[in-house]
């Protein structure tokens, strides 16, 4: 069955849309939407230099969203412009470093229409394997910190006050957002990566009644996403990786249809920070 590059390409879709959602989620609730733009992009870089040292893609690109991530801390401590130019910066900065390394590869043929919108039907049972095992890592890490990050996106300064660590836990967090970029980079590419973070997290977010509710809706709005999209580039010949894109803002438009009984979210997922806070320092 795994000879099928259709049925590989939707298997490793949904592991992805899995893990995106509720990563997502708190990416949404702490607005921090430009900062797995900025990631995403890094991830180009990632590629260059996998290519240039000869090192895995998928680590490489891990390693340097993780590198853009500690550095986006460090520079929004000691320097003084603000978080959205800090992320513009760094996010065009890597973007133009990868291409222009790419550029000097003359020795080295790279599809780059693939590393910028996907190739997700390129998929192998190697590529299966890392999605899947990496998946439950980091789902196992966020269940692990999901109520210290809980607290942390109610009320920083109270959580910070009830020990709950927060700098620890947002550390963490961009560690886990920087491993779902590098195994989501080859099914929707650099420039579409934060979409498959971000829209389904959206669309759940009217439909639910509590974070974890939320979360499972956003993964499973994200497998759907998948398996519409990919269907719909079978039947239209058109790229997968945007294809699924499109599904999900298609969900996105139908969930914000005004409809006679409304579940509406709100941004914060919690009205009793105090006691959210009290929980987890417990």
């Amino acid at each position: 069955m795994l000879e099928d590059f259709f049925f590989r390409a939707l298997l490793g879709g949904i592991g992805v849309a899995i893990v995106a959602g509720p990563v997502g989620c708190f990416i949404i609730w702490r607005r921090l939407a430009y900062f797995g733009d900025t990631l995403s992009h890094s991830a180009l870089l990632g590629v260059a230099m996998a290519l240039l040292l000869e090192l895995n893609i998928t680590l490489s690109v891990f390693f340097i969203s993780l590198v853009v991530s500690l550095l986006l801390l460090l520079l929004q401590k000691r320097a003084s412009l603000s978080s959205d130019a800090l992320l513009g910066l760094l996010a065009h900065a890597t973007l133009a470093v990868g291409l222009v390394v790419l550029a000097f590869m003359t020795w080295v043929r790279v599809d780059l229409m693939g590393f910028l919108f996907g190739d997700i039907l390129a998929v192998t049972t190697r590529d299966l394997a890392i999605i899947w095992f990496g998946g439950v890592a980091v789902l196992a890490s966020l269940s692990l910190i999901w109520r210290r990050l809980f607290a942390a996106t109610v009320n920083y300064e109270l959580a910070k006050a009830e020990g709950a660590k927060p700098d620890v836990t947002n550390i963490i967090f961009m560690i886990l957002v920087a491993a779902v970029i590098a195994v989501s980079m080859k099914l929707v590419g650099v420039l579409l990566i934060t979409a498959l973070l971000i829209i389904p997290a959206a669309t759940a977010r009217r439909f639910s009644r509590s974070p974890e509710h939320m979360a499972f809706i956003a993964a499973a709005v994200g497998a759907i996403s998948v398996f519409v999209g990919l269907n719909g580039s079978l039947q239209w010949d058109t790229p997968a990786g945007p294809s699924i894109v499109v599904a999900a803002l298609a969900g996105f438009i139908v969930s914000v249809i005004p409809m006679p009984k409304r579940m509406v979210k709100n941004d914060i997922p919690t009205s009793e920070p105090r006691k959210a806070v009290q929980e987890v320092s417990e």
